[in-house]
């Protein structure tokens, strides 16, 4: 059983935008579905281009 899950259902359509988002920056082609077919490197750098914008908008905050 898959433990990342979301918490607020109603955020589950803003987090697949703001991921295929962070994909198209960085280069790689996402789509909706199944992306077994990407790398390691891929993937990750999509989660690293999110982490990145999250740090970003929180120091805004600041």
């Amino acid at each position: 059983m898959s433990k990342n899950r979301v918490l607020v259902s109603k955020a589950k359509a803003g987090l697949n935008k703001f991921k295929m988002e962070a994909a198209r920056e960085v280069g790689v082609n996402l789509k909706d579905g199944y992306n077994g077919d990407l790398t390691s490197r891929e993937n990750g750098s999509v989660g690293g281009q999110m982490v990145k914008k999250m740090v970003e908008a929180y120091e805004k905050n600041l």
